[in-house]
């Protein structure tokens, strides 16, 4: 066993007191959930601004030289082009949150991705620069998914370590439920947009999502900088007992934890997927629906989302955390084919209903996915631990994802395929968990 549960790993009087001192004043608590919750919704924001994009317009004004399904396909690899990034950038953010502290890091990783996302809303055309057009918007990706390899653990990091135990999985969850708020704003940004003829939003409406981005990362940084550093690293850090090397350490003792809670995501990125990007794509070019229906479908599964993400977070304080991913799971599990059935029938209502059903599986998996990763790893490691878990994960659960869709689409001519693969990633991932859980002891 290589962790410990997180309230035994601030162990001396100077922990405790800073713990005390921390959730004796609720304010605090606010301003800290309220960083991370800015910041991830940050990251998803960018990140739906890029693939609802991509899913409408990149693939013309970036690949023009494809046809439409090849440059769909080559605008979608934006999105792997981004988790390739992610590992790296765990690995830089995770070594030096654990050596300098999560604080640090926080502010540099929202800067650097609020900078690449302006970048992208500015970037010239292939019209206008030819190739270097969609070389550079592949670079912009890539700093993106760098920056996002040590936001998403330092945001998780600053909650989870603040929090009370008891409450510790409702706040963990807040991270998380910038997913929604992102998918939220970046939906109905694009939704506006979509009143504006098709020639004004392919030359200059695209981009406005992107530049919005920008007043998000200042209020972003502006209470990150307020903030302190966690009790648990300022405990480690006055103890002298921090790791010299974080990412020796966890690669040479602590590669097992890494791997499963890698594996745990497998599930987690295909019905993400399935929910929230690659849905426009199927509902408007297989279903048939309107591109403002599935939009509108996509803002319904995000307020459940919303909703559902901290509920989750609230039961994982009762019941556990295995507990309720693994409910997640299975039920992401028993839904993948008849969620299809619905969506396949063309019908408004009942497509509705069966990405709503899924929504709610993946509440209870991803509304947990923070603390269960945070759990893993002891306080000398867990940045770049689950850092790097997550990017190994979004890389082998994530980053082909919509790319696979398409070509199971393309070979099978039916949504089965895709069903099929959702339970399979699901089987993975509940052995993944049970592993981890037992590995934990």
């Amino acid at each position: 066993m290589d962790a410990t549960p997180l309230s035994e790993q601030v162990p001396s009087s100077v922990g405790k007191d800073q713990q005390t001192e921390t959730n004796s004043q609720p304010s605090r608590m606010r301003a800290i959930v309220a960083s991370s919750l800015i910041g991830t919704t940050i990251e998803w924001f960018d990140f739906f601004a890029y693939s609802t994009a991509a899913a409408l317009v990149l693939n013309a004004l970036f690949f023009p030289t494809y046809d439409p399904v090849v440059g769909t396909v080559l605008a979608f690899g934006g999105i792997a082009v981004g988790y390739f990034g992610r590992p790296l950038g765990s690995v830089v953010f995770g070594h030096f949150g654990d050596k300098i502290g999560r604080k640090s890091m926080l502010v540099i990783s929202l800067i650097a991705m609020g900078g690449a996302t302006f970048a992208i809303g500015l970037l010239p055309t292939y019209e206008a620069i030819g190739v270097a057009a969609p070389i550079l918007l592949m670079v912009l990706r890539f700093v993106q998914g760098f920056a996002l390899g040590g936001e998403w653990g330092g945001a998780v990091l600053m909650v989870v370590e603040h929090s009370p135990e008891k409450k510790r999985g409702l706040f963990g969850s807040a991270p998380q439920s910038g997913l929604a708020l992102g998918l939220t704003l970046s939906t109905l940004t694009f939704l506006a947009l979509g009143q504006l003829p098709d020639d004004d939003f392919a030359s200059w409406g695209w981009r406005i999502p992107f530049l919005l981005s920008a007043t998000l990362v200042i209020v972003g940084l502006v209470i990150r900088l307020k903030i302190s550093e966690t009790p648990a690293f300022k405990t480690l850090r006055e103890s002298g007992t921090r790791v010299d090397m974080p990412i020796v350490e966890t690669l040479r003792n602590h590669w097992k934890p890494v791997l499963l809670a890698a594996l745990c995501f497998a599930n987690v990125g295909a019905i993400f997927y399935a929910l929230f990007t690659f849905s426009i794509t199927y509902g408007t070019t297989y279903i048939g629906l309107s591109r403002n229906t599935m939009l509108l479908v996509a803002v319904a599964c995000s307020v459940v989302a919303f909703f559902g993400i901290p509920v989750a977070g609230v039961l994982s304080d009762r019941f556990g955390r295995r507990a309720v991913f693994m409910t997640g799971i299975v039920l992401t599990i028993v839904i993948a084919f008849p969620m299809f059935w619905l969506i396949d029938s063309g019908s408004v209502l009942l497509t509705v209903t069966g990405y709503l059903l899924a929504t709610v599986g993946f509440c209870a998996s991803y509304g947990t996915l923070g603390v269960l990763y945070a759990e893993a790893f002891t306080v000398s490691i867990r940045y770049t631990g689950m850092s790097l878990a997550l990017g190994i994960g979004t890389v082998l659960g994530s980053a082909f994802v919509p790319i696979i869709y398409l070509e199971l689409l393309s070979i099978f001519d039916g949504s089965w395929a895709i069903s099929l693969y959702i339970v399979l990633t699901g089987v993975i991932s509940v052995f993944a968990v049970r592993a981890l859980t037992a590995d934990q002891g």
